[in-house]
């Protein structure tokens, strides 16, 4: 009897699991494939063998990746996984997560090499990404204008939102010559300047097919471009350096179609959304404001109306000072001082007169008490010569001259007979 107790064969194979699964890291393992099985669960099994030995394999549907379809007995390819065992029959195998064909490993060695190098610099970071626009006046596409991807993207643009414009610039999208076209191409879109946003790529394919999309040049060329650039190369699985440089990545060329515009359906809805929102506000805003325009227009009435009481004083006010300045008043004013100093110049000639009168009257008086005349009524006369001169010297007459004598009352006229001189 053995000193320590027996294990099971169940026991014994999940150790040799454990110890494989732990022993062994995750490695890429090259070999041809053969006995190949395809069961109708969707997962595949098969063997990898080289010319002197095989190993079975597993690839489970869950972890399938890419055109799985394809392969087939006689490939070479290179596959990576982990090692384990199969429980129940104890076979030892190879669990696949994912499978390229072999002559794909140089390329993605120089794949990851740059990736690398490029992430160093610091041309993946989202910080040096820009915006997509929402809506678009024109798209460019770079791609072969006979390609499926140019009809997917035009087929699916046309369905979402029929009115933006698209132009294309055409370009190889595969062979040595591919990287050169699709530069050229990305330059005359920036030099003409005629698109808000750029889609560059293709259909699916292998490794080699998308190959030109992981050139250094046209990297550092999508990196620099000015316009936003949507890198759409290949399926949902293939992963591209001109995906990591692009500011987004779409995963098929239909997909870049669908990120570059809106559903024009979804559009109309939000606009009808936001109409009625702001219609909504709209009302609400015209109420508010016709609270204030009633609690203006009374305040503005009242306004009113104290400025024309305040302007219907004033007119008031210069209505009597125009009155007063008026011409019609002051003729008015006129007329009476007018009659005022008639009857004051009346009162005033009157009086003048009178008084004048009166001192006439003592004038005259005065004066008839020394006239001549006065003296005639006490019986004197006035002895005049022809010439009418009184005559004061009676030696001036001669006998016969004619001389009139004026008396109180009348006159008499006589002849000299004789002078008597003094």
């Amino acid at each position: 009897m053995p000193n320590e107790p027996a294990i099971t064969v169940s026991q014994l194979n999940r150790k040799v699991k454990t110890l494989l699964e732990r022993g062994i890291a995750k490695l890429w393992v090259e070999g041809e494939i053969s006995n190949l099985s395809r069961p109708a669960s969707g997962h595949i099994y098969f063997s990898l063998k080289d010319d002197k030995a095989q190993v079975s394999a597993a690839w489970f549907r869950q972890r399938q990746r890419g055109p799985a379809i394809g392969f087939k007995n006689g490939d070479k390819v290179l596959a990576f996984g982990r090692v384990s065992i199969y429980e129940a029959r104890g076979n030892y195998q190879l669990i696949v997560e994912q499978m390229e064909p072999a002559g794909e490993g140089v390329l993605k060695q120089r794949f990851d090499a740059l990736k690398k190098k490029l992430l160093a610099e610091g041309l993946f970071d989202e910080e040096r990404k820009q915006e997509i626009p929402a809506l678009p006046s024109r798209i460019g596409v770079i791609t072969s204008p006979s390609g499926a991807a140019i009809r997917d993207i035009i087929s699916v643009l046309g369905r979402r939102f029929p009115s933006i414009p698209v132009v294309v610039y055409p370009a190889a999208v595969q062979g040595d010559a591919a990287p050169g076209e699709l530069i050229n191409a990305l330059e005359t879109a920036i030099e003409r300047d005629e698109c808000d946003v750029l889609i560059i790529g293709r259909g699916g394919g292998s490794l080699e097919d998308l190959w030109a999309f992981n050139d250094e040049a046209l990297a550092r060329a999508i990196a620099d471009c000015s316009i936003p650039v949507v890198s759409a190369v290949g399926h949902e699985v293939d992963f591209t350096i001109a995906d990591f440089v692009a500011d987004v990545r779409a995963p098929t060329p239909s997909g870049a179609a669908e990120i570059v515009v809106p559903d024009q359906h979804d559009w109309l809805r939000r606009i009808n959304v936001l109409a009625s929102r702001l219609a909504r506000v709209g009302e609400r805003a015209v109420e508010d404001r016709a609270q204030q325009v009633d609690w203006f227009s009374a305040r503005m009435v009242s306004a009113l109306r104290q400025q024309l009481l305040s302007k219907r004083h004033d007119v008031q006010t210069i209505q009597s000072q125009l009155v007063q300045l008026s011409p019609a008043v002051s003729v008015q004013r006129s007329i009476a001082r007018l009659a005022t100093l008639r009857q004051r110049l009346a009162g005033g000639t009157n009086e003048a007169l009178s008084e004048l009168s009166h001192r006439v009257a003592l004038l005259g008086r005065t004066l008839h008490s020394v006239s001549p005349l006065a003296t005639l009524d006490r019986g004197y006369a006035v002895v005049l010569d022809s010439d009418g001169k009184a005559m004061l010297d009676a030696s001036t007459a001669e006998s016969g001259d004619e001389i009139r004598a004026r008396l109180s009352k009348g006159e008499l006229v006589a002849n000299v007979t004789k002078v008597i001189k003094e």
